[in-house]
C-alpha cells in the first residue's frame, strides 16, 4: 500500500503543479487620462466611473475565466464602456464642431497580428464590434465614414439613429465650447488562458473637432497594439502626438527589441508623446498578465483583475 500511496500523492503533486503551471488570464482596462483629482471630480461622477470600470473587469473576467480569448474580453469590456454615458466613447461620445458624434475604434489580436478599426462612424452603437467585424470579415483594416457604416450594417450590428450617443453632459460642454471629455478615450487589453493577449481602444475623439478628423484610437501602433511576442497596449490622449510616436507599437518594439520591461518602455514612450507636446497614458500588458497603468496627467480611469481576483479600479495619481 506504501508505494501505491507514495505514487498517488506523487501524482497528485504532478497535478498541482501542472494547475500551476498554467497560463494565466488577466485583464486591464482605461476610460481616459486628464486633469481629474479629489477636488475636481464630483463623489457621483468618481462612483459612477468606478463602477463601470468595475463591470467592464467582471465581464471580461468572466469571458476568461470560461476559457473564451482574450479578443473576446477585449470586445465585452469596451462594449460595456462604450454603451456607458460616462465615457469618451460611444454612448458619451463628445461633439464635433458641428454637434455631431463621429467615433473611431480599432482591436488587434496578438497571436495572428490581425488588426481592424472604423473612423468616422456616427450610427454604429458599438463601434468596437465594427472594427473586430472589419478585422475578421473583410481584407481590410481600416474603414471610415459611410463606408465603414454600410459595412456594419451589412454585418448585422446594431444600428441606432445618432441622436442615441447625445448625452446632456456632452451637450452643455459642447454649448459651453469645453473640451473636458477630450481625453476620455476607453480601452481594453487582456490574456486569456492561451497565452494570447488583444487589445481594444474606442473613442469619440476630441470635443469640437473639426474636417473629419481622426486620432490615434483607430490607428494600430498609435493607439492600439498587441503582439504575444512582447505586449499589449491601448492609449489615450492627444492622438496627434501618438501618432506621430507611434506611441503603442514604440512600446512594443522597445519591449521585444531593446529587452525594457514594460513599465520603462511605457514611459520612454510616453517621454517622446510629450516632447511632441502631447499629454495621455497607456494601459500595457506583458506576456505574464501583469499591468502596467502609465500616464502624464493627474489622473487615469484604469483598473485590472488577474485571474479570478478582486477586480480593482483607480481614478487618481495618488492610488496605489
Amino acid at each position: 500500500m506504501k508505494p501505491f500511496v507514495a505514487a498517488c500523492a506523487l501524482a497528485c503533486a504532478f497535478a498541482l503543479c501542472v494547475e500551476a503551471a498554467e497560463p494565466p488570464f488577466a485583464i486591464a482596462v482605461h476610460g481616459g487620462a486628464g486633469p481629474m483629482t479629489r477636488a475636481t471630480l464630483a463623489p457621483e461622477s468618481e462612483r459612477a466611473h468606478r463602477a463601470a470600470l468595475v463591470e467592464a473587469l467582471e465581464t471580461g473576467q468572466r469571458i476568461l475565466a470560461a476559457g473564451g480569448t482574450s479578443l473576446d474580453a477585449v470586445t465585452a469590456a469596451v462594449r460595456v464602456l462604450e454603451d456607458s454615458p460616462h465615457f469618451n466613447a460611444g454612448r458619451g461620445a463628445v461633439f464635433t464642431s458641428e454637434g455631431t458624434n463621429e467615433l473611431d475604434a480599432s482591436i488587434m489580436d496578438g497571436a495572428t497580428l490581425r488588426a481592424g478599426a472604423v473612423a468616422g462612424v456616427t450610427n454604429v452603437r458599438n463601434p468596437v464590434e465594427a472594427a473586430r467585424a472589419v478585422m475578421e470579415k473583410s481584407h481590410h483594416v481600416l474603414l471610415a465614414g459611410r463606408g465603414a457604416e454600410r459595412f456594419a450594417k451589412e454585418q448585422g450590428l446594431a444600428i441606432v439613429d445618432p441622436s442615441y450617443f447625445r448625452t446632456e453632459e456632452r451637450w452643455r460642454q459642447f454649448r459651453r465650447a469645453k473640451e473636458d471629455g477630450k481625453l476620455g478615450t476607453v480601452g481594453a487589453v487582456a490574456l486569456d488562458r492561451a497565452g494570447n493577449l488583444a487589445a481594444a481602444t474606442s473613442t469619440g475623439g476630441i470635443a469640437n473637432k473639426r474636417f473629419g478628423r481622426v486620432g490615434d484610437s483607430p490607428i494600430v501602433g498609435a493607439g492600439t497594439w498587441a503582439e504575444n511576442a512582447s505586449v499589449a497596449v491601448s492609449a489615450t490622449g492627444t492622438g496627434e502626438m501618438f501618432i506621430r510616436a507611434a506611441a503603442a507599437h514604440d512600446i512594443a518594439a522597445l519591449v521585444k527589441y531593446k529587452g525594457l520591461a514594460p513599465g520603462a518602455a511605457a514611459r520612454e514612450a510616453l517621454a517622446k508623446v510629450v516632447a511632441l507636446g502631447g499629454t495621455g497614458g497607456v494601459i500595457v500588458l506583458d506576456r505574464g498578465g501583469d499591468p502596467v497603468f502609465s500616464f502624464t496627467t493627474e489622473g487615469m480611469y484604469r483598473g485590472y483583475a488577474k485571474g479570478g481576483g478582486r477586480a480593482e479600479v483607480r481614478v487618481f495619481r495618488d492610488e496605489p
